[in-house]
């Protein structure tokens, strides 16, 4: 049988909470969040495809709205604030995705206001021409 000395259970003691101090601190580290780099380029492509689109002519506002907001999670990324930032990229997404939407829909109102127009010129052109045969 082996007997135990207070020395032993000392070390044994400190080697326990060394062990237990070294856990706690890589657990600490490991679930510090990480740069929310899919969110940020998930809104940089949304910007891109609304300029893409011709949201400066048409949804100015929501596009810059959209830049503004993505600068901004690039600048807490920059302050190690990543939840901060994950918040504003996905906005930053959505505003221009919202920018795309408005855009596609000012074209589709030009392009039926277009069309309205031709029809109305061909109906005066069948109403000319027709009472003429």
């Amino acid at each position: 049988m082996t007997q135990f000395t207070d020395t032993t259970i000392s070390h044994r003691i400190r080697a326990g909470f060394s062990l237990i101090t070294a856990i706690v601190l890589l657990s600490a580290c490991s679930s510090a969040p990480v740069a929310p780099t899919s969110a940020l380029n998930d809104a940089r492509e949304a910007i891109a495809m609304a300029e893409q689109a011709g949201a400066r002519q048409h949804a100015g506002a929501e596009l810059d709205e959209a830049q503004q907001k993505l600068t901004q999670a690039e600048q807490f990324v920059s302050n190690e604030q990543m939840i901060e930032a994950g918040r504003l990229a996905r906005e930053a997404m959505v505003v221009a995705e919202l920018a795309s939407a408005r855009t596609e829909s000012a074209k589709a109102v030009a392009i039926n206001r277009e069309m309205e127009r031709s029809a109305e010129a061909l109906e005066e052109e069948m109403r000319r021409t027709g009472g003429q045969q």
